[in-house]
């Protein structure tokens, strides 16, 4: 099995979730490369809690169901 691992940073502003997604990387240790780098960037260095390295499965569906649409506006 082969993976790829997505770098996102998330922090909240007046209850708005603000993500990123940073990059996809072929290995956990350049994912975590990348976050040390970041770690140093304006904005990010104040949220160092948002980053978080999600793994995936390439060539399967990671979404299985079909999806319904919520209607807010009734």
């Amino acid at each position: 099995m082969d993976f790829v691992y997505l770098v996102h940073h998330t922090y909240e502003v007046d209850l708005n979730e603000e993500p990123k997604l940073i990059g996809i990387y072929s290995t956990r240790e350049k994912a975590e490369q990348v976050i040390e780098m970041y770690k140093k960037k304006i904005g990010f260095r104040d949220y160092l809690d948002g980053f978080y390295i999600i793994s995936y499965e390439v060539d399967r569906n990671h979404w299985q169901e079909g999806f319904l649409t919520i209607d807010y506006k009734s």
